[in-house]
């Protein structure tokens, strides 16, 4: 990307150059690409509030259901690889606006949907559109902006890519209430038009290269789709279908291990690779992809297990859990500014382990969970999560890119947002397998020291048989019994919520200690030396 590009101006490296660009339309050019990203990031979780609502208005099976998330995802994963190459082959702002005239179009449609098949198919369409809105956003504001102003655009970055999934849910299901589940989609189309204006109007960045459209390494798209699909799948059901006891999910893993093993070696041996894997080269961004991988599976692993808790522990509406979760968008909001001053003020190693760290305990807190904390002790444990991972995000992000050239920035965005949504994957696989085992366990070990010798067991299912006789209940003996097998089933499910909060804690914890391995940026190095 050339500076030139940018309404003809002259070089952003040196000072005297940089104060002759007109910032206003750079600004309301990449404000338009925010807003594009700022949509597809809200669009993966604004349906989990709202599920039921949609099942019952397409008429779906609940397994149906599972797929108006997945396939989302699945989709996203899919394009983000490919943004790098397209962008280059067609121009920044042809390819964003491609984008966002599909993703306008797929989220009206989606919206119309009579059946769950309509809804499935236009929800892969909608993906595409999504994934293809987002590691652009990145490439271009460490591409455009001079050093002096990367770190504020990073700042802006982070808000969007941390911020737009937490208030999903809240969002999603205050609309539902509201409205109807069907403006869960048609609410894109106003922000989708102005995105689309901007884009066209202002965001003439760079241009397009149609010489790489000759050439183009079909058998490395094929072999990438067939992995990452095959991969995001078992992610997304191996849980559900106990791993690889399910011949479906054993033969998609060996499956997506071959083809994306295959994949790398055709990337490195063919001469116009679809997917450069240069960036790897750099030991900041391979460090700096494992830390963006941890910070996914904080983000989006926080983000489905205290809802999870709430609705299902606490027995919150779709309301109230988005009003808890309130906090976490808030507090990363005021964070923001704080955490990009603090990049700028400190080396980018110090931000991030200061913000890993934070992250750690905060989550951590949520580790001694009982069935009776309340919106308070929610708020804390939110606020100081939120703080931490919008302190590492942001760092992490800068210094991922701290000692990356220019020419491999489109590259290395693609491959950090794919990081992050494997990532955000992996913690929702590895959270639900360890939330299923850990409550069979924890109720076992409850149920082992329960009898009817117990005096204190014994005493609370006669109180709770007092209480079903006082109800009129037909069997009050039954009626106790089972009401205390359900305490037992609630102790169970609290424990392991407990332990599913340690576990990401402890993720967090290594994460920091992986940031002290990480070179010194060059965060205020030229920009043609410079190098999601």
């Amino acid at each position: 990307m050339t500076d030139a590009a940018i309404g003809g101006a002259p070089s952003v490296a040196g000072a005297p150059a940089a104060e002759k660009i007109n910032w206003l339309p750079v600004f309301l050019g990449f404000g338009g690409m925010i807003i594009g990203q700022f949509m597809a990031i809200l669009d993966i979780q604004v349906v989990a509030a709202s599920l039921s609502q949609i099942q019952a208005g397409v008429g779906a099976t609940t397994d149906e259901m599972s797929w108006v998330q997945t396939i989302y995802l699945l989709a996203e994963v899919v394009i983000m690889p490919l943004t790098a190459y397209l962008c280059r082959m067609v121009s920044t702002r042809r390819f964003f606006m491609g984008a966002c005239i599909l993703f306008i179009g797929s989220s009206i449609l989606t919206g119309l949907s009579t059946n769950i098949e309509m809804m499935i198919f236009l929800r892969a369409v909608q993906g595409i559109a999504g994934g293809a809105m987002i590691p652009p956003v990145f490439a271009t504001a460490f591409t455009v902006f001079p050093p002096e102003r990367r770190i504020t655009a990073n700042v802006v970055v982070g808000l969007i890519v941390t911020l737009a999934p937490t208030i999903g849910p809240t969002l999603g299901g205050h609309l539902t209430e509201w409205t109807s589940w069907r403006w869960l989609f048609f609410i894109n189309v106003p922000p989708g038009l102005l995105a689309l204006f901007l884009v066209s109007r202002y965001a003439n960045f760079d241009k397009g290269d149609p010489s790489l459209a000759k050439g183009v390494d079909w058998w490395g798209v094929g072999l990438m789709a067939v992995g990452l699909l095959s991969i995001q799948y078992v992610l997304e059901e191996g849980a559900r279908n106990s791993w690889f006891q399910d011949d479906v999910i054993l033969w998609l893993m060996v499956l997506g291990v071959i083809a994306m093993g295959a994949f790398i070696w055709r990337q490195l041996v063919y001469k116009q690779p679809i997917v450069s894997l240069r960036p790897f080269t750099d030991r900041n961004f391979a460090l700096g992809i494992v830390m963006t991988f941890v910070s996914g599976v904080s983000l989006y692993g926080g983000t489905f297990v205290l809802p999870l808790f709430l609705a299902q522990v606490r027995q919150y509406s779709a309301a109230e859990v988005g009003t808890t979760m309130l906090v976490s968008g808030l507090t990363m909001f005021l964070c923001g500014p704080i955490a990009g001053r603090l990049v700028r003020l400190f080396d980018a190693r110090v931000a991030m382990v200061v913000g890993f760290v934070l992250a750690a305990y905060g989550t951590g807190m949520a580790s001694a969970v009982t069935a009776d904390w309340g919106f308070s002790q929610f708020a804390l444990m939110q606020a100081v999560r939120a703080a931490g991972v919008m302190i590492a995000m942001i760092a992490t992000q800068q210094m991922t890119i701290s000692t990356i050239p220019m020419s491999m920035m489109k590259d290395a965005s693609a491959l950090v947002n794919l990081m992050r949504n494997v990532g955000g994957a992996v913690g929702l696989a590895l959270l639900s397998t360890l939330l299923s085992r850990q409550m069979a366990v924890h109720y076992a070990d409850i149920a082992s020291k329960v009898s009817l010798d117990n005096s204190t067991s014994q005493a609370m299912i006669e109180g709770l048989t007092a209480r079903m006789a006082q109800l009129g209940t037909a069997d009050p003996a039954g009626a106790g019994r089972k009401a205390f097998s359900m305490l037992m089933h609630r102790d169970a499910s609290v424990l392991a919520f407990g332990d599913a909060f340690a576990a990401l804690a402890v993720g967090l914890g290594l994460a920091a200690v992986l940031a002290l391995f990480a070179k010194p940026g060059k965060a205020a190095a030229p920009a043609a030396a410079g190098g999601h």
